[in-house]
């Protein structure tokens, strides 16, 4: 059995627009908040709390988080990367419809992956494995082989897409064939 795996954020998904909103929400200066942004994210995305995440992002920028605005931040961040781009949305409808093996990698904190597993657009992946609900981030081999045990496959039997070349390394390195992304068009003529 062959498997189409893609990333989610920059690949199925618009970059998230709700950065500016999220810092204002925090009172913070956009340029101070995205840099405690993504230096916090890599443990929120392998399985700390919404509010273990955003504290540590409040204590950053100066603002003590409590578990209303806990909840608020993980709703406008989640929403704010919510939206697929169109183009790759079009892409998983016409494999699924061809009968194509698909699967989501995504590093994402728990919150997402819930988000994500309600949506209609899901139904197109047969397994979706986000790095908050396994405790491990790509590029690690561990959630490379997590990926393949789910999917009960072989390395070559995967062709991954992601936006990092690290991640793309990664999965190299376990045996994956792997590409990086470079918008459907070009995921189109590789698939072809």
């Amino acid at each position: 059995m062959n498997w189409i795996v893609f990333d989610y954020g920059d690949v199925l998904s618009k970059p998230s627009a709700a950065l500016p909103d999220l810092a204002a929400a925090m009172g913070a200066p956009l340029p101070e908040f995205l840099k405690a942004y993504w230096e916090y994210r890599i443990p929120y995305d392998a399985g700390s709390t919404p509010l273990e995440y955003w504290q540590a992002v409040g204590d950053a920028v100066g603002t003590p988080v409590d578990q209303a605005l806990s909840a608020e931040l993980t709703r406008i961040d989640v929403e704010g990367w919510g939206h697929l781009e169109p183009s790759s949305a079009a892409l998983l409808a016409a494999l699924s419809e061809a009968g194509a093996n698909l699967a989501l990698l995504s590093n994402a904190p728990v919150a997402f992956g819930e988000w994500v597993r309600a949506q209609d657009w899901a139904r197109h992946f047969r397994v979706t494995l986000f790095s908050g609900d396994v405790r491990c981030v790509k590029p690690d081999a561990k959630i490379f082989r997590l990926l393949l045990d789910e999917l009960g496959a072989e390395p070559a039997d995967c062709l991954f897409f992601d936006d990092r070349e690290s991640n793309v390394e990664g999965a190299r390195a376990v045996g994956l064939r792997a590409h990086v992304w470079n918008g459907a068009d070009a995921a189109r003529a590789w698939l072809d």
